[in-house]
């Protein structure tokens, strides 16, 4: 009991000891290199999928919206059934094996010196389109189709048909009545699949040789570093939990009615 107590405390404080695979390193520095390459491709790429297949969706479902968006429809069918690492490989080789307008992988080039200047952060986004984008495709046809089936519910409210009855635009009624009140079951999907995405962008940092969490955790599996695979798995959990909780907190940004605490008179 003693000793499951004391290794709590050391997880609360995110000692995870010493790496077995990085001696001397202690795995809290090694994580903490990783962890902003994981953060900024799946922040980004989570950000651009969401609101691009959320917005592509509701205009599929929408009656006014152009026709071409029709043809979409086809394919993001097909992007929703690819899985991200599948997406990933067959970038990889249309792009850079095939192309050759992007790197193989890594998160920079090996001549390139790491530091705050411009033609290092240029070099980073170069390296950093084929894994987005694996990630991005990987997941806009999924809130595509989501989008849609809530749309084509959505737009068959009374709500609806009253603005239309008081003469209001059609862009203000998707906008303004439509699209915000189906955005609220899309974002609690956010929220359930959270875990299922960041799965996704660990295998696309494994396909890429990406410098984030999901290359660190390879090479601690290979290397039977179990303090390490510890650490790496609680960051992952943590991240996880801390955007279900930002994504609750959207909740009230988008639906008035629903508050998380009550006033005392």
């Amino acid at each position: 009991w003693k000793q499951y107590q004391y290794y709590l405390r050391d997880m609360l404080r995110l000692d995870f000891g010493y790496s077995l695979a990085y001696y001397p390193a202690k795995v809290v520095d090694q994580i903490a290199r990783a962890l902003p390459w994981t953060m900024g491709l799946f922040g980004m790429a989570t950000l651009i999928s969401v609101v691009l297949g959320s917005l592509a969706g509701a205009l599929l479902a929408w009656p006014k919206a152009p026709r071409f968006l029709q043809y979409l429809l086809p394919f993001f069918l097909t992007l929703s059934a690819v899985p991200y690492y599948l997406m990933g490989l067959i970038l990889l080789f249309l792009f850079a094996f095939t192309i050759r307008i992007f790197p193989l992988g890594g998160g920079y080039s090996v001549a390139t010196v790491p530091s705050l200047s411009f033609p290092f952060i240029l070099d980073i986004l170069h390296h950093s389109v084929l894994p987005g984008l694996a990630l991005v495709l990987g997941g806009v046809g999924f809130w595509a189709l989501q989008m849609r089936a809530m749309m084509v519910l959505g737009r068959e409210e009374d709500y609806i048909t009253f603005a239309e009855a008081k003469g209001l635009g059609g862009k203000r009624i998707f906008f303004r009545y439509a699209l915000r009140n189906v955005l609220l079951p899309q974002v609690t999907s956010l929220a359930l699949s959270l875990g299922m995405m960041i799965s996704g962008a660990i295998l696309v940092e494994v396909v890429f040789g990406y410098p984030g969490l999901g290359t660190l955790l390879l090479k601690a599996v290979s290397g039977f570093d179990y303090n390490l695979i510890n650490g790496v798995v609680f960051i992952i959990i943590i991240i996880i939990a801390v955007s279900t909780l930002l994504v609750d907190v959207l909740y009230p940004w988008l639906d008035p009615r629903i508050t998380y605490g009550r006033r005392m008179r």
